[in-house]
């Protein structure tokens, strides 16, 4: 899991890049962590041609819906985009720590 500290009112897409590069998952097993997962679910706060340029472009597939103001993806898997729950209950979960949820220091360092 990979975190990056971004201010309060800005939207996480402008550092996805950072986000996708840092991060591994572990195999089963032996072997070198993969740096490049099959597919990424996100919200329709995600679904912009520049985001799915760029996971297009890694081979990573996208699993985002599209916007009421763009063309529907006919190859939306909806199946996918349905286990996309079980991070956004993780995530609902570490807001549990006060000190993850509010946070009073100025810097990232601290």
């Amino acid at each position: 899991m990979v975190f990056l500290l971004t201010g309060g009112e800005r939207h996480e897409q402008p550092v996805l890049p950072q986000l996708m590069e840092g991060g591994v998952v572990k195999r089963a097993g032996r072997g070198r962590p993969r740096v490049r997962p099959d597919a990424v679910a996100a919200d329709k706060g995600y679904s912009s041609p520049t985001v799915r340029h760029y996971l297009k472009r890694r081979g990573i597939g996208v699993v985002i819906p599209t916007k009421s103001d763009e063309v529907p993806d006919p190859g939306f898997d909806h199946v996918a985009y349905r286990e996309r729950n079980v991070v956004e209950r993780l995530i609902n979960r570490l807001k549990q720590h006060r000190r993850i949820a509010t946070r009073y220091e100025k810097r990232a360092a601290s």
